[in-house]
């Protein structure tokens, strides 16, 4: 089908019409295709899910909703302040369509927003972390083994480096030779999982959004508060150091994730001490000292692991994140793996910031 097509079709469907409807690309995000589809009346956000990652999608919409009405809840009751992202029923109180060879949701457009794919400044970092510590807070009642686990083990650093280990086995595109140094790093930093395992049975498992990269966030338009937590499709139990993370990675580099700079990719320092405060700010009273301990890990784990998973889908052929061009997710592992370079090498520092908190 052509664009005007899919659009006309997915407007009727969510019960905007057929007439002067648009569609355009909205956001950056690397697993599924997410459109802004105008109507004279009304926009959605509508997005072609990536069935390849979520091969369940009915259970992807089914737990985010369950998360949307818990959030509610908490609004009404004064509980949570911020947006809550919504899906949209079809005229048929469906919550999927079938279009262009795919299935499509709808989710309600939070205007007068913006959101960011490189943090610039404490200000917003901080901003942003307590959103983030925010929502966690919110969902600490929430029964989590309600959800559905849409992407079996998400975080687990031992399944990621099997993984690894099993296309570079294959190398199925012959790429190997190509990034035969990024892989012996990889290998060579397995400890890690070593380091994961002992914090079984010590840090609480909570619900977790488990995808907390800075363009999750809205931003609003006119006093740059905090508007929304965005993207709940990986909401899943896990542990906060997962969210924490997520948050170093993507906050506190000064160059976008797929740059080549790698020069210039690194931890600013004053950046992570605001999302420190953010984050565990709202946390307190909640918090256990050993989680706090943790987010060292975290810090460590989770830029690690997101450059393994650029790296082995290079290897592999591309299947699982987007891509632009035919090195984009080799780049991108090269540049995480900067990232968690300047980490180690700034441990000293930044565990002194985590000490504080």
């Amino acid at each position: 089908m052509k664009s005007n097509s899919i659009a006309v079709y997915l407007s009727e469907n969510f019960g905007l019409g057929s007439e002067k409807v648009s569609m355009k690309p909205i956001g950056s995000g690397h697993i599924n295709t997410t459109m802004l589809l105008t109507a004279p009346k009304r926009s959605l956000v509508v997005q072609k899910l990536n069935t390849e990652v979520f091969p369940e999608p009915d259970m992807l919409v089914k737990n985010a909703r369950l998360i949307e009405r818990h959030l509610t809840k908490k609004r009404q009751l004064g509980e949570y302040d911020l947006a809550i992202i919504r899906h949209v029923p079809t005229v048929e109180n469906n919550y999927l369509v079938d279009c262009d060879n795919g299935v499509w949701r709808a989710l309600e457009f939070i205007g007068g927003s913006y959101s960011e794919d490189v943090v610039l400044n404490t200000s917003q970092a901080q901003t942003a972390a307590n959103a983030f510590g925010q929502f966690a807070v919110a969902l600490e009642d929430f029964d989590a083994k309600q959800l559905h686990h849409v992407i079996p083990d998400f975080h687990n650093l031992a399944m990621r480096a099997e993984k690894l280990k099993a296309v570079v086995a294959k190398d199925p595109q012959q790429r190997l030779a190509s990034c035969q140094a990024d892989v012996d790093f990889c290998f060579a930093q397995f400890g890690l999982i070593d380091e994961l395992k002992a914090l079984t049975g010590i840090v609480p498992v909570r619900p977790c959004h488990n995808d907390t990269k800075i363009n999750n966030m809205l931003f609003c338009n006119t006093s740059n508060d905090a508007k929304a937590v965005i993207d709940l499709d990986t909401c899943m139990p896990g542990y906060w150091l997962y969210d924490f993370g997520d948050m170093v990675r993507t906050f506190c580099s000064p160059e976008q994730e797929d740059s080549t700079d790698l020069a210039n990719v690194c931890v600013r320092e004053e950046i992570f001490a605001a999302v420190v405060k953010g984050y565990v700010e709202p946390l307190k009273g909640l918090i256990t000292e050993q989680e706090k301990q943790s987010f060292w890990l975290g810090t460590k784990v989770m830029t690690f692991m997101i450059g393994l998973r650029f790296l082995t889908d290079y290897i592999d052929g591309d299947h699982y994140f987007s891509i632009k061009h035919a090195n984009h997710n080799l780049e991108r592992a090269q540049n995480q793996f900067a990232l968690y370079r300047d980490i180690l090498a700034k441990k000293t520092t930044l565990k002194a910031i985590l000490s504080d908190v």
